[in-house]
């Protein structure tokens, strides 16, 4: 899976977020993007989901060489991040079932086993509005990371997670990251510190 930019630019009105941005983001990779807060991280990661249109250049999404249309980009990203709410009047057995009508667990897993994994066994029936914040983060990880997707997305993944959580998103990286292709937005080492790419979006402010 390769997702290509040829001299890409993003505006929001008049002012440029990212502009003449020409990279290849590659499967078996891991990429961070990095920034002042306010610089336009998350948004390059919502232009890489497909969720977002650039202004100017060329965005082109390949599976093993065949290009994919804008509508099937969506069958094999996810995505993680503090503006992505969860249902939180479902129970979290619920919201996992319900997650998996659109998008399948990893080969082998099934929701029960994602709720083992995310440690939440003790919590599976109650409803998510009565989660702690680090309880949502570690759903909205597993609905990430443990989705059958060619592509994570993760935005700031380590929000309102302790030290227990930290150690847990880290271990999902190392077991079902791999041959993955992965991109982090943050200012925080913690969270990209796997990373082998750094991407500055500060370098793609140029007028």
């Amino acid at each position: 899976m390769t997702i290509s930019l040829s001299d890409s630019g993003k505006r929001f009105n008049r002012d440029w977020i990212f502009r003449h941005f020409t990279y290849t983001f590659k499967t078996g990779n891991a990429y961070a993007i990095t920034g002042p807060n306010g610089s336009g991280k998350s948004t390059l990661l919502q232009v890489l989901s497909g969720g977002m249109m650039i202004n100017e250049g060329k965005i082109q999404w390949a599976l093993v060489d065949n290009e994919l249309a804008n509508e099937q980009v969506y069958q094999h990203v996810s995505i993680c991040a503090p503006y992505l709410e969860l249902i939180e009047e479902m129970t979290l057995t619920e919201f996992l079932n319900f997650h998996q009508g659109f998008k399948p667990w990893l080969p082998g897993l099934s929701a029960k086993e994602v709720i083992s994994i995310i440690g939440l066994e003790k919590a599976v029936h109650k409803q998510i509005r009565y989660y702690s914040s680090g309880m949502k983060q570690r759903v909205k990880l597993a609905q990430c990371i443990l989705s059958d997707s060619m592509i994570v997305l993760l935005d700031e993944p380590c929000t309102n997670l302790d030290t227990a959580g930290i150690e847990l998103y880290h271990s999902l990286i190392n077991k079902y990251g791999k041959q993955r292709l992965i991109a982090v937005s943050s200012n925080d080492e913690v969270e990209y510190k796997f990373c082998t790419q750094l991407i500055n979006i500060n370098d793609y402010k140029r007028l």
